[in-house]
């Protein structure tokens, strides 16, 4: 009999501290939560331990492992799926400038973006800019035009402005000209056209012909934010991201954000632990003709994937692109045609992919034509042919007109594919130039999941398209653009559970990321609780679904008010006059 009680003392014992072991830091209960585990696809609760999921269930099943300390979350029969991942972002670079920009993304119409610029010139001290820089198209609006030069200097008055238009131009307003001494004499740049009157005066618009740098070049000369200031901005940003349930980006580096200078805002966060994204980043070569140099260079001092800091969101070098020589960008400006490459494009880009084919750095390739693609995949295989890929991470990134010959040739390569909604703003313009038959395949994402090519969904917001990912859900699960126009043909399009893994795990697997993007035992906590159904809602309302509450490597980034005593509490917007401050970022009017 005493032996009997010291065995049910022990077993009592020991499953006390498997008990105690397995409390849970938070519980969400009550949810319809869609893990995307194929073995256990629908939940009630979801228990989380630290920065990993402990276990999945029912309600009753999840509290057993409520401790003292956990904080028990309501979903209120919400929709919960896993954060969402952009393969395909310019965050960092973003984030710097976020609290200067006002925003037209999703602005429905025209009217109501003058009166935005009329207000915000009103409070825009001097030696500072109004700025609209991408993210919208003039098919949003119910009036379907642009704005005029005429209408822009109006609403703006002596408040010197720049508003970008997709990749395709920008209009700097009468003060905008004079602050950059803009004139009849000033001459069009090496790579670019600033159109002029039958005067010879300057219109006020700025063509990107052959390509973009008029664009971001002008950009780069306009006024910064302090360090401070940028800071905080960033922080703005993410918690932006954070709201509309992003919790992770692959960021693609992007033109004027030079490596390591313009990481600094970036790396203090990620040292103070307040990264609140995950964020591997691409390294984007900048200067034509040095490219090989700077990658030699970078991979002397960059250690990739460098072991994550404890309690620090991932934040880390993940190999070259998308730009890695410039003779390679295939600019893709469908206003007009399609830019052709130079004759040596192949030896320059080869020299490049080599070095970081022998340093198994991986690497992505912006690559919009098919006639760009082709020539691209000819130096991949020959650098395969002298020293094996074998599993290395590469990818395309776009890849609209990409031809079925070229992706059996992706698929042989082991490579993948990172797609964008850029067809949800620029698809009438593609259609103009193209025509329909074209657009309907553009890009063909039936046909690269048939072949089981990795592929992963993003928005290469934010210069060009939106960043906000519901849009890129939208467009991908109903081909249609944000103008309402059907571009894709339907029997491309894909279903919305597929669309989701695409924006969560399988965007990671597109890097060989196994543990990330679904609610299942032992991956990492990345949740997000909806205020609409993705799976129930009508397809016109995708685009306004946002997060209620935000949670990323286990810690809640962001609640909204029915969450706001366990989340926290959000920082000043600075600096006063910040557009942000007042019209916030992603419109919904």
């Amino acid at each position: 009999m005493k032996t009997i009680n010291v065995i049910a003392f022990y077993l009592l014992f020991t499953v006390s501290l498997v008990t105690q072991a397995q409390q849970a830091d938070i519980i969400i209960t009550n949810g319809k939560i869609s893990t995307l585990d194929d073995q256990n696809p629908e939940v009630q609760a979801v228990a989380i331990s630290g920065n990993k999921i402990l276990q999945t269930g029912s309600n009753k099943q999840m509290l057993l492992l409520k401790g003292e300390k956990t904080i028990v979350v309501d979903a209120q029969k919400r929709r919960v799926i896993p954060g969402l991942f952009d393969s395909h972002m310019h965050v960092i670079r973003a984030g710097r400038f976020y609290n200067m920009e006002l925003r037209w993304d999703g602005v429905t119409s025209l009217k109501r973006a003058l009166q935005m610029l009329k207000e915000q010139a009103a409070r825009t001290p001097e030696g500072q800019w109004i700025r609209v820089v991408g993210g919208w198209n003039e098919y949003q609006f119910e009036e379907k035009r642009l704005p005029s030069i005429e209408e822009i200097n109006e609403a703006t008055g002596d408040v010197p402005t720049f508003i970008l238009y997709l990749y395709g131009s920008a209009w700097l307003n009468k003060a905008g000209l004079k602050k950059l001494n803009i004139n009849s004499d000033t001459p069009n740049p090496a790579e670019g056209l600033i159109q002029k009157d039958e005067q010879g005066n300057p219109t006020g618009l700025l063509i990107a012909e052959p390509n973009a740098f008029i664009l971001y070049s002008t950009l780069a000369k306009l006024p910064t934010l302090t360090k401070d200031e940028e800071v905080n901005s960033t922080i703005q940003f993410m918690t932006e991201m954070n709201r509309l349930g992003v919790t992770g980006v692959m960021d693609a580096g992007g033109g004027f954000q030079n490596f390591p200078d313009d990481y600094s805002i970036t790396n203090a966060l990620s040292e103070q632990g307040k990264i609140t994204i995950r964020l591997p980043h691409f390294l984007f070569a900048q200067k034509k003709g040095t490219e090989y140099e700077d990658f030699a260079r970078w991979i002397g001092m960059v250690e990739l994937h460098a072991e994550r800091p404890k309690n620090k969101v991932d934040y880390y070098v993940s190999g070259g692109g998308e730009n890695i020589v410039s003779d390679a960008a295939d600019f893709e400006n469908f206003l007009f045609p399609r830019p052709e490459l130079s004759p040596i494009m192949e030896v320059q880009l080869k020299r490049v992919i080599k070095i970081l084919v022998n340093n198994r750095w991986p690497f992505r390739l912006h690559a919009t034509y098919n006639e760009s693609i082709n020539r691209f995949l000819n130096v991949i295989e020959e650098v395969d042919e002298e020293t094996p890929l074998e599993g290395l991470v590469w990818f395309f990134d776009h890849a609209e007109t990409i031809s079925e010959e070229n992706l059996q040739r992706i698929k042989k390569l082991g490579g993948g594919i990172a797609i964008q909604h850029r067809m949800a703003y620029q698809g009438e313009s593609f259609i103009k130039r193209y025509g329909k038959k074209q657009a309907l395949t553009s890009p063909p994402i039936k046909r690269m999941l048939e072949l089981d090519i990795p592929v992963g969904l993003g928005t290469d917001g934010t210069r060009v398209a939106s960043y906000n990912p519901w849009v890129a859900l939208y467009w991908i699960t109903t081909g249609k653009t944000v103008g309402g126009n059907q571009v894709m043909a339907n029997a491309n399009t894909i279903d919305r559970t597929t669309a989701l893994r695409l924006a969560t795990h399988k965007g990671y697997e597109l890097i060989q990321e196994s543990n990330k993007g679904k609610i299942k035992k032992d991956f990492f906590a990345d949740i997000i609780i909806l205020d609409d159904d993705f799976f129930t809602t009508s397809d016109e309302n995708i685009k306004k679904i946002s997060s209620k509450l935000t949670i990323v490597d286990g810690r809640v980034v962001y609640g909204d008010n029915d969450y706001k005593n366990v989340s926290p509490p959000p920082i000043e917007i600075v600096p006063a006059w910040s557009p942000v401050k007042y019209f916030g970022g992603y419109q919904q009017n």
